[in-house]
């Protein structure tokens, strides 16, 4: 009898997934989740909805931008959600898909396991970075798909009221409420970097899943204070504000352009911190699940350093280094202006001879509680007076204004007479009562305008 050699039989050498089917992987598993799917019908839906509701309303969200307008045109619905989705709903769904897409596997004790069949941690993050962005686009495509169709539908592709009150014809609005939306993904993308990081560091722990939130609700705080502009336009948080310039004439595109690229600065670190913390993760240690001193050494330092070195290149770029951007002579041109534009239109509801911006001249001049000269800043308690001529006349017309203004440079001016100008919130036109546009209305001052003063 003689022994038979048995060989071994080739084993085929094991090999890497791709990032395709990675991130096809991760796709599929994000959107079988009961909670992602409730999301994408509420963004594709409700926001609709509400537009269309509103359209039926007689009361309308008038402290809001652009409210005041959205029984008048179509376009003003998805420029409020918008305002809604940036304090409100962008943070909390960047923390649902971004700030859960790593702390998920710690929860179901998966991630050995998706190791070996991956076999490639930097596959794995790359796949699921990728999905959750897919996600997150989505929703944000179906917050502006929805609000738009919900307000052509209720009220009609009409012309919108710009921020400086000048009328926007229909195609106009509908690239700038385009570009508008396009805008806050960059901020968008700087929270959902916000979360992956806070995903990676702290696992488990609830604040993983909050992160996004925290911080978006700290920024605009931020915003709310009388902070140096410099330090406003360093955060992520001034692009979800820096739209509205985008509907002035002429726009005031400096801010939007500064806040964008800040908003990709922060993306962009934050997953690559991330990211190479991601790689340093210990998978054999079920219990490696985050800690307090990896939370501050490796998330929050390094985001702290960056809004010091943000700061810096601002206040470089802009000159911006100290002050509220929120002065005298701008907030009176930026009156005058706004004003002008609706004198014209409350001419063409009384059916009175049109006149030109050129021959109206209208001029403000406005004082902040006591200060009459070099006034600044934020507050309720600007005082101004707006004068205007009109052809054949030698005595100038005269309105008062009430401002309150807020630290982003947008004002809610506030009529206080001549009750036939300003004094009351309708007209009587030829064919009956119509909202009288010189009531109260909003305005932009352009925090960085280096115009004179004067």
């Amino acid at each position: 009898m003689t022994a038979t050699a048995v060989l071994p039989t080739p084993v085929a050498a094991a090999t890497r997934v791709s990032v395709a089917r990675g991130y096809r992987f991760e796709l599929v598993k994000l959107v079988s989740q009961w909670r992602i799917r409730l999301l994408v019908l509420a963004c594709w839906i409700a926001p609709g909805l509400f537009v269309a509701g509103v359209g039926q309303q007689s009361t309308l969200p008038s402290d809001t931008l652009f409210g005041r307008w959205m029984l008048a045109t179509g376009w003003a619905g998805p420029l409020v959600i918008l305002g809604f989705s940036g304090t409100w709903a962008l943070p909390l769904l960047t923390s649902v898909v971004a700030g859960d897409v790593f702390a998920s596997e710690e929860r179901l004790g998966t991630w050995r396991h998706l190791l070996v069949a991956v076999r490639s941690p930097r596959r794995i993050f790359v796949a699921k970075a990728l999905a959750s962005l897919t996600v997150i686009v989505l929703l944000v495509a179906g917050l502006a798909a929805s609000s738009t169709v919900g307000g052509l539908l209720a009220v009609g592709d009409h012309p919108l009221v710009g921020l400086d009150d000048h009328l926007l014809a229909p195609g106009d609005a509908a690239g700038r409420v385009l570009l508008a939306w396009l805008s806050v993904l960059a901020p968008t993308l700087a929270l959902a970097g916000i979360g992956l990081l806070g995903s990676v560091v702290l696992g488990r722990s609830p604040m993983a899943l909050l992160l996004p939130v925290v911080v978006a609700l700290a920024m605009q705080l931020a915003q709310l204070l009388p902070l140096p502009v410099a330090v406003r336009l360093a955060l992520p948080s001034w692009a979800f504000i820096a739209w509205n310039g985008l509907f002035a004439d002429p726009g005031q595109l400096g801010p939007l352009v500064l806040g964008i690229v800040v908003s990709l600065v922060w993306a962009v670190t934050a997953t690559a911190i991330a990211y190479l913390l991601f790689l340093r993760r210990d998978f054999t240690n079920s219990t490696d699940d985050g800690s307090a001193r990896r939370a501050v050494t490796a998330g929050l330092l390094p985001l702290a350093g960056l809004i010091a070195v943000t700061v810096a290149v601002v206040a470089a770029v802009t000159g911006a280094t100290t002050g509220s951007g929120i002065r005298q002579d701008k907030v009176q041109r930026s009156l005058a202006t706004a004003f002008a534009h609706l004198y014209r239109m409350q001419t063409a509801q009384l059916n009175r001879p049109a006149v030109t911006e050129a021959q109206l001249k209208s001029s403000a001049a406005c004082t902040k509680g006591d200060v009459a000269d070099d006034a600044q800043g934020a507050g309720n308690d600007w005082r101004c007076v707006v004068s205007w001529h009109l052809p054949g006349t030698r005595t100038a017309g005269q309105a008062v204004y009430q401002l309150d203004i807020t630290a982003d440079g947008r004002f809610v001016a506030d009529g206080d007479g001549p009750k036939e100008v300003n004094g009351y919130f309708l007209v009587r036109t030829s064919t009956g009562d119509a909202p009288n546009p010189l009531w109260q209305f909003d305005g932009n001052v352009d925090l960085l305008s280096t115009s004179p003063k004067g």
